[in-house]
């Protein structure tokens, strides 16, 4: 059993570095890999969308192209891309958690979550999240054409950066999800990864594990689970043959 676990890598236009570096990443994992993990804010913004907004083509089409090759898609929406649509859970024959969930590896169970959801005190955020992810944005994002959902992407994305650095401050990455996975371990899970604080690290809570993946914007991290262990690692800055190092 091997499967690949990463987000936040916020994907804009084909040609942006971080772009290639993923299109690089997934083509080198055909045929190699038996899950690929998706934890949320793969993309910059795609919100309710039945058909594919043209600068994520070569994504939908590199994801594709591993599903042909049997590789299981697995997608945890995040704070930037939900109410995914046909195109995953039919196109992909891809397994959407809107809210996180469960599954099991080597009969591990391993619990996903993008990591929104991790701090019980960020109330504005949870409020703003139930608006969101209500069936009334969903027939709404549906009407408006695709230029102007780029916009608000496009806006979304800088109030969002603008309010992380604020967030990070306040509330470290650790001493929010720390307390979280311990939670969710303690229901039976045996190991938690997430997303969303762009932080890397690996740690071990009692008989269980945390896994939080940083993101493929300047890091290029993820994780991978081979040999009944979770490795959390990194993929070569270059977008010629790339590799990964551990």
């Amino acid at each position: 059993m091997r499967a690949i676990f990463l987000a936040d890598a916020h994907l804009r236009k084909p040609g942006d570095h971080n772009y290639l570096m993923m299109l690089d990443f997934l083509d080198e994992q055909c045929g190699k890999t038996d899950i690929l993990v998706l934890l949320g804010d793969i993309f910059e913004f795609w919100i309710g969308k039945n058909s594919v907004i043209t600068d994520y083509v070569p994504l939908v089409d590199a994801l594709e192209r591993l599903h042909q090759q049997g590789t299981k898609l697995v997608y945890v929406e995040g704070n930037h891309d939900f109410h995914l649509g046909p195109v995953f859970t039919r196109r992909l024959e891809c397994q959407v958690f809107p809210d996180g969930g469960s599954i099991e590896l080597d009969g591990k169970k391993v619990f996903l979550a993008h990591g929104d959801l991790a701090n019980p005190n960020d109330l504005g955020y949870r409020r703003l999240r139930k608006f969101f992810r209500s069936s009334l944005v969903r027939i709404l994002i549906r009407t408006l054409p695709n230029f102007l959902l780029l916009r608000i992407g496009a806006r979304a994305g800088y109030e969002s950066k603008k309010n992380y650095r604020g967030e990070r401050a306040r509330w470290p990455a650790r001493e929010v999800l720390i307390p979280y996975a311990e939670a969710i371990l303690a229901t039976g899970q045996q190991a938690v990864v997430t997303g969303h604080f762009h932080q890397p690290f690996h740690e071990k809570l009692g008989d269980g594990e945390l896994i939080a993946l940083g993101d493929w914007i300047t890091q290029f991290s993820y994780a991978i689970y081979e040999d009944h262990a979770f490795t959390l690692t990194s993929y070569q800055a270059t977008t010629a043959g790339g590799g990964s190092t551990a």
